[in-house]
């Protein structure tokens, strides 16, 4: 599903009425009675009750009129409060408000502190509230009476419908502007906005209810539009059947380059990842000391021991024993458990350099890149990257906060200025490629915030490459899968002790 920042749903807006001839007025008037309906759907016991609607002077005001004369005709007692003079209402928001009031509607003007609590008791005894202040236009802190009336909003504790992004929130990143109305539903216009998909905007919205404006199909498809919300119908269409006439060798050879004294579990949970969807073959490349205890460990997957440091981890000089091996191997997934001591960070930095087949970097293959980020110019094989916000942090040099305030803009910009595909981990995990696209996941949940769920992941997406899917395709059908065999697990066994063997375990079944 397309979805976009406040940039591009102003141009569409602004193409529908050149382009399409389509009057701003009935953009409005659908918007309007789109909400209405979806109040009148949730809400329709509350009919004869009072609904309080507080409307600012821009175009989202203008919804809110409209919102309150379709409400009005279906039995609704709706009252607007204008945040604002009403000299300063113009245009087409103008247009509503004088159509309201020749409808007898009840518009009361609110432009201090003193007249919202003149007006405080009336709107204490509405049962719904309707958000129409500030649009998809909003890109500096809320102040003044707005946000007066947003924090009054808010301490009411009752059920709030935001017309088309709740007010103080930014559209395009999902940060709060100082302060934000947290509605209970968001009916958005003709398509989703980022800011209500992403982290904190997700907090605010609500449940999101995409209403019908009359936007031209073809305006959307034929828009350069950069976001994709992942969705179970494009992740389907993805997938590839499998054919009678096939063998193992099918479905491609993984190697998992991973694992450590202490951190065996990671390379094991990467390597049964990748088989798990599918891969016909995986060999888990290991310190040659651990290979006894992975060999057991591991029924299915094969194991290649490796020349080791001193200190018991992968050494430099099996760069060579891994670069034969791979040569007619499909991907080479590297990181889970492997450390980033000083051997291995060269035999990294190395890999990243010479290989010739696609590589998925995860964990300690991202700390192996820290202060040699350039060095992923310089590789000859597509490249996937996995990190999660502290790993992104240090590849970006800053804090982790920072990475959680802009995760679409901070992935992409390192996809597009690093030519790699960019998986940054999280709550709606964002996936960015080189050229521009950014795909947001919805599936997962926070009972998935456990050791080794990364490791599966890296393995999957090796997995799916193995299979000969695209990286980005490969990585977006991984994401999705994996937050939706997490989210089986919660259905069934409850978020609290989730483990990453779970996911595991549930993977063909979330395929099937």
């Amino acid at each position: 599903m397309k979805i976009v920042d406040s940039a591009t749903m102003r141009q569409l807006d602004e193409k529908a009425i050149k382009n399409y001839g389509i009057h701003g007025l009935v953009l409005m008037e659908n918007a309007g009675r789109g909400v209405a309906d979806i109040i009148e759907r949730d809400f329709g016991n509350l009919k004869g009750k009072r609904v309080s609607i507080f409307s600012g002077k821009g175009n989202n005001g203008g919804d809110g009129f409209v919102v309150a004369r379709h409400l009005l005709n279906k039995g609704f007692n709706a009252c607007v409060y204008l945040i604002a003079q009403r000299r300063d209402v113009n245009g087409e928001v103008k247009v509503n408000l004088n159509i309201l009031e020749k409808m007898g509607g009840e518009i009361v003007s609110v432009v201090s502190k003193k007249s919202l609590q003149r007006h405080g008791v009336n709107i204490l005894h509405s049962c719904l509230i309707v958000d129409a202040i500030f649009g998809t236009g909003l890109s500096a802190d809320v102040k003044g009476i707005q946000r007066d009336v947003i924090e009054f909003i808010n301490r009411l504790n009752k059920q709030v419908v935001a017309v088309d992004i709740p007010s103080g929130l930014d559209a395009s990143n999902g940060r709060v502007l100082g302060s934000c109305v947290k509605a209970t539903i968001t009916a958005t216009m003709a398509i989703p906005k980022i800011g209500i998909l992403v982290y904190p905007g997700v907090d605010y919205a609500g449940r999101v209810e995409i209403v019908d404006i009359g936007m031209p199909r073809q305006l959307i498809e034929d828009e350069k539009i950069s976001w994709e919300l992942l969705d179970r119908g494009s992740i389907k269409k993805l997938l590839k059947p499998r054919h009678s006439n096939t063998h193992k060798g099918s479905f491609g050879h993984v190697f998992v380059l991973a694992g450590s004294v202490g951190k065996t579990g990671a390379a094991a949970m990467a390597s049964v990842g990748a088989m798990r969807v599918g891969a016909g073959l995986v060999t888990l490349g290991i310190p040659e000391s651990l290979n006894p205890i992975m060999a057991k460990k591991l029924t299915e997957v094969m194991t290649l021991p490796l020349p080791e440091s001193a200190s018991g981890v992968l050494g430099y000089e099996a760069f060579d024993k891994i670069a034969k091996f791979i040569k007619d191997k499909e991907v080479l997934v590297i990181g889970p458990g492997l450390t980033a001591e000083g051997p291995v960070k060269k035999l990294v930095l190395r890999l990243v350099m010479e290989s010739k087949i696609p590589l998925v970097i995860d964990a300690d293959g991202i700390n192996c890149l820290v202060s040699d980020v350039k060095i992923l110019k310089k590789a000859k094989a597509p490249i996937v990257i996995t990190p999660h916000p502290g790993e992104m942090a240090r590849l970006v040099d800053v804090a982790a906060k920072h990475v959680q305030a802009d995760r679409l803009g901070i992935a992409s910009g390192f996809a597009k200025e690093n030519k790699v595909i960019v998986v940054l981990k999280g709550a709606m995990t964002v996936i960015a490629e080189p050229f521009g696209s950014v795909f947001i996941n919805p599936t997962g949940n926070p009972g998935m915030a456990t050791a080794g769920t990364g490791d599966v992941l890296a393995g999957m997406i090796g997995g799916f490459i193995a299979q000969g899917y695209d990286p980005i395709d490969a990585s977006n059908i991984a994401v999705y899968i994996h937050g939706l065999a997490g989210d089986e697990v919660a259905r069934e066994k409850g978020q609290v002790g989730i483990i990453a063997s779970d996911i595991l375990d549930i993977l063909p079944n979330v395929l099937h």
